[in-house]
C-alpha cells in the first residue's frame, strides 16, 4: 500500500513545480520607457519624430510601444511599434490638421505593453499651432499659380484667368517636422487631404482674384454665371439666357462658363475664328442681342435698336427677318423656322442696308424645296412681296402668286435642286429701299 502513497507524493511534487512556473510566467514585470525626443510643441499637419528606449526590469518580453495623441480629450491620432526586445524604437504621429480648430494644447502618451499586459505610461503635453505659410500654391490643370499670404492664414492668386479654374491647393512643408498639404473637392467643399479639383468660377475670364483661408477652408470666387466680353447674360429661363451687347466688325468676342463650348454650333454669319480659334465678330458695327439656346447648343443673334428688336425702316436700314419653311439653325430637321414667328431668323446686317444669310444645303435649309420669305419684323406685319423684291437668280425664284409661291415668297426653280453639301449665300440689297430689294444666291 506505500506505492500508490508514493505516487501521489511524486504528482504532488510535479504540480507544485508546474504552478510555481506557471506563477513566474505571469510575473507582471515592469516596463520601462526611456523617452530620448524633448516634445516642446508641433504645428497642425506634422510628423512628428520621436526615439524611445524601452525594456523591461523583470525581463519580460515586450509587446509594443503605443504613442497615442489627445486633443481636447478626444483620440486624434495613434501609432503602433512592435517592440520583439529591449532598444531604442524611433517612430511618426501624425498631428491631424482641420477646419476652424484653435491653436491649443494636446496630451502625448506613450504606453509601453509587455507579453503579460503590463503597461508602463507616460504623458506629455504638447502646445499645437497652426501653420503661418509663407504661400500657396493652386495646382491647375495646365499651369500652377502662386498665391501670396495676404493675412493671418489668408492668401490670393491675383492674376488673368480664365472664367473657370479648376485645381486644388497644396502648402509647402511647414517646420522641421511639416508635411506638403493638399486641399481638394469633397462633397461641395473643400476638404484636407483631397486633391480633386476645386471648380473655382469667375462670371468672366480676365484679371480676377482666387482666395483661400487655411484657417476656415472659405475659397473664391463661385460664381456660375454665362457671360459674353466680361457681361453677365440673363436668365429667360433653364435653358435660355441671354446679353445685349454693342459690337464692332472684326471685335473679338470671349464667351465664357460654357463647359462644352466647342461642341456648340458657330453661326458663320455672325461668327468668324481667327488662326488662334477666337471668335470674331462679322456684322457691322451696332447694337445686339446674343442669346445662348441650351436645346439647340447655338447662339441667336439679332440686330437691335435700342433696347428693342430692329425693325426695317423705309430707306432699307435697320434689320431683315426670315420666317417660313424650309430653313432653320443649326439645323432645318431639328430647328426649322416655319411660321412660327417667335423663331424669325435676323439676317446679318453686313454693310448699311445689306443683309445676309449663309446656309447649308440638306443642313440649315431644305435641298429641293424652300418656302419661307422676308419680313420686316420678327412677327407679322410688313413683310416683302414680288413687287418689292426681285431676283436675277436661275436658282432661287420670287413667288408672284401665280408661280407656285405666294407673293414674296421663295422657291427653288422647278428642275433645279441645291446641291448637298454645299454653301449658299443669300444677300438682300436695299440700299434704293426697302419696297426695291435685290435678292442675289451666291455657290461658295
Amino acid at each position: 500500500m506505500k506505492t500508490p502513497v508514493i505516487i501521489l507524493l511524486v504528482l504532488s511534487g510535479f504540480m507544485t513545480m508546474n504552478a510555481c512556473k506557471k506563477e513566474e510566467q505571469k510575473a507582471p514585470g515592469n516596463p520601462v520607457i526611456n523617452t530620448k525626443t524633448e516634445f516642446s510643441s508641433a504645428y497642425f499637419g506634422d510628423s512628428l519624430q520621436f526615439t524611445v528606449g524601452v525594456s523591461d526590469d523583470a525581463r519580460i518580453p515586450l509587446s509594443t510601444l503605443k504613442a497615442r495623441l489627445y486633443y481636447s480629450d478626444e483620440l486624434v491620432s495613434e501609432t503602433v511599434i512592435r517592440t520583439k526586445e529591449e532598444g531604442d524604437y524611433s517612430g511618426k504621429i501624425f498631428v491631424p490638421y482641420h477646419a476652424n480648430v484653435a491653436n491649443g494644447t494636446a496630451t502625448l502618451k506613450l504606453a509601453l505593453q509587455n507579453i503579460n499586459f503590463t503597461i508602463r505610461e507616460e504623458t506629455y503635453e504638447l502646445p499645437l499651432e497652426r501653420p503661418d505659410y509663407p504661400y500657396l500654391t493652386l495646382v491647375a490643370e495646365d499651369t500652377e499659380y502662386r498665391m501670396e499670404r495676404t493675412g493671418l492664414y489668408t492668401y490670393a492668386a491675383a492674376t488673368t484667368f480664365p472664367a473657370k479654374v479648376n485645381g486644388y491647393i497644396k502648402t509647402p512643408a511647414y517646420g522641421d517636422n511639416g508635411n506638403e498639404l493638399t486641399f481638394g473637392w469633397e462633397e461641395n467643399a473643400v476638404k484636407e487631404g483631397s486633391t480633386n479639383n476645386i471648380p473655382f468660377s469667375n462670371a468672366f475670364s480676365g484679371d480676377y482674384t482666387i482666395t483661400f483661408n487655411t484657417l476656415n477652408y472659405e475659397a473664391a470666387p463661385f460664381i456660375i454665371a454665362y457671360a459674353i466680353n466680361q457681361t453677365v447674360m440673363d436668365r429667360v429661363d433653364d435653358n435660355t439666357y441671354r446679353v445685349d451687347l454693342a459690337l464692332n466688325h472684326e471685335e473679338q468676342v470671349v464667351i465664357d462658363g460654357f463647359d462644352d463650348l466647342d461642341a456648340w454650333w458657330i453661326d458663320p454669319d455672325y461668327f468668324a475664328r481667327d488662326a488662334s480659334g477666337n471668335l470674331l465678330f462679322q456684322p457691322k458695327a451696332g447694337n445686339y442681342r446674343i442669346t445662348a439656346d441650351f436645346n439647340h447648343e447655338y447662339f441667336i443673334v439679332e440686330a437691335l435698336n435700342g433696347a428693342d428688336l430692329a425693325t426695317l425702316q423705309a430707306d432699307g436700314s435697320g434689320a431683315a427677318w426670315i420666317i417660313g419653311e424650309g430653313i432653320g439653325k443649326p439645323a432645318v430637321a431639328t430647328n426649322a423656322v416655319g411660321w412660327t414667328t417667335e423663331k424669325a431668323l435676323c439676317m446679318a446686317p453686313i454693310a448699311d442696308k445689306i443683309y445676309q444669310i449663309t446656309v447649308v444645303a440638306g443642313t440649315t435649309v431644305s435641298a429641293d424645296n424652300i418656302n419661307f420669305k422676308f419680313f420686316h419684323q420678327k412677327g407679322w406685319g410688313g413683310e416683302f412681296t414680288n413687287a418689292a423684291l426681285s431676283t436675277t437668280s436661275d436658282l432661287i425664284f420670287v413667288g408672284d402668286g401665280s408661280n407656285g409661291r405666294d407673293p414674296g415668297n421663295l422657291g427653288i426653280t422647278e428642275g433645279q435642286t441645291l446641291e448637298a453639301g454645299a454653301t449658299y449665300v443669300f444677300t438682300l440689297d436695299l440700299t434704293q429701299g426697302s419696297d426695291q430689294g435685290v435678292l442675289t444666291v451666291e455657290k461658295k
